[in-house]
């Protein structure tokens, strides 16, 4: 999702720098294109050299740079960015930003530029907790800037508390939503994702492939789209995106139970979750012992059809996805379930697509078919979600 992007990082003068270096290696690999601005102590701590090494890009720090300000360098930089993210964001950077005292080169940047700021705080607890540090938070947010962090645990002074730079997938997380157009805002979303789990004893379960990577990534597209995204997940569903409302279940009932919950009134339910047709009859609450036996019979009994009594609920949502993974006969299967669940489209895959990261198959609806040829879930993914947002209910 950060392809082309152009992401400018103005880097503080604290320990937490040598983190920076990695958060800016993430968004390389992401394809974006980094540009860093260090002060005057960020070099301190770390060489300029580290952070064009990592982007392939010269690093900027000089206000007074004749050929840079000869062509308005700061004014160019400010324009340049999709995005400024500030890390670490000191308690010195912080008041010089919310006072408007442009000494520096990042400082004065700032002073001009419109873009998304997203700022990282990080110090030591005290600087932190200060009322100084805190009023100048409360005015930066006030003017629109976007904050992460800091979180609690152990300083590099030796204290505990809040002042640790925020975690980098969560920086990294926390930047999507400023980059992306946010054409899904206002809208409620609800996605079901990964297997479920039927207990048969205290120890054995039956259960499928299903890894809940598709259905996260969906959860995690729809939330940096601006949506409020409510994710049922089975267990050993990948993490999602920190906006998501995530809520964790392990059986086909409980699942039911969430997503009904979840989804009465909602925009949008998205149901790519490898429920278990059936549970045991009867479970044991202890280990069952095989003892002498040779063989054993047991009973199942089938599971509610949670994407047919979504469909078909009271306040029902808007639209209605199923999906369907079949190892054959993938768009007859999928046209016939597309009237049995009374849902208005349904996405047919392929079982072989479980657990991996490859993922195509056909969009189905009413108004026809059409192939969804993507090489991964996140393409995929995104297929989907360009599918749901043009359909006309």
């Amino acid at each position: 999702m950060l392809k082309n992007k152009k992401i400018l990082i103005g880097i503080g003068g604290g320990i937490a720098v040598y983190k920076v270096a990695e958060l800016a290696r993430m968004l390389i690999k992401a394809n974006a294109d980094v540009r860093c601005i260090m002060t005057g102590s960020a070099r301190e701590f770390v060489t300029p050299m580290t952070f064009e090494a990592l982007t392939g890009n010269q690093v900027h720090s000089e206000l007074f740079d004749l050929t840079s300000e000869r062509q308005m360098g700061h004014i160019a930089l400010a324009r340049w960015a999709d995005a400024v993210i500030i890390a670490p964001a000191t308690a010195s950077l912080l008041a010089r930003l919310a006072h408007g005292i442009a000494d520096d080169l990042l400082t004065t940047l700032m002073q001009v530029c419109t873009k998304p700021m997203l700022l990282a705080p990080a110090m030591n607890t005290s600087m932190w907790e200060s009322a100084a540090t805190q009023r100048n938070m409360k005015t930066l947010k006030q003017r629109g800037m976007h904050v992460v962090g800091p979180d609690k645990g152990n300083l590099a002074c030796g204290e505990q508390g809040a002042g640790r730079l925020a975690e980098l997938h969560t920086i990294y997380s926390s930047l999507l939503p400023l980059i992306t157009k946010q054409q899904l805002h206002g809208q409620r979303w609800v996605i079901n994702g990964g297997p479920t789990v039927e207990s048969w004893d205290s120890v054995r379960i039956l259960s499928s492939r299903a890894s809940g990577k598709l259905g996260a990534i969906l959860a995690d597209l729809a939330a940096i789209r601006g949506a409020n995204v409510s994710f049922i997940a089975g267990p050993g569903t990948p993490d999602t995106h920190p906006k998501v409302t995530r809520s964790d279940i392990e059986s086909a009932e409980q699942m039911l139970m969430a997503c009904e919950q979840a989804a009465t009134g909602a925009d949008v339910f998205i149901g790519t979750a490898a429920v278990s047709d059936f549970r045991f009859n009867q479970p044991y609450k202890e280990k069952l012992k095989r003892g002498g036996t040779s063989s054993m019979h047991i009973e199942l009994i089938v599971n509610p059809d949670i994407i047919s009594h979504i469909a078909t609920m009271h306040a029902r949502p808007a639209k209605v996805i199923a999906f369907a993974a079949e190892s054959s006969n993938h768009i007859e299967y999928a046209k016939a379930k597309l009237q049995q669940k009374h849902v208005d489209a349904i996405v047919a895959n392929d079982v072989s697509n479980m657990s991996s990261d490859k993922a195509n198959g056909w969009w189905i609806s009413n108004d026809g078919k059409q192939t969804i040829a993507t090489e991964t879930k996140l393409e995929f993914a995104e297929q989907i979600i360009k599918h749901i947002t043009e359909m006309h209910i």
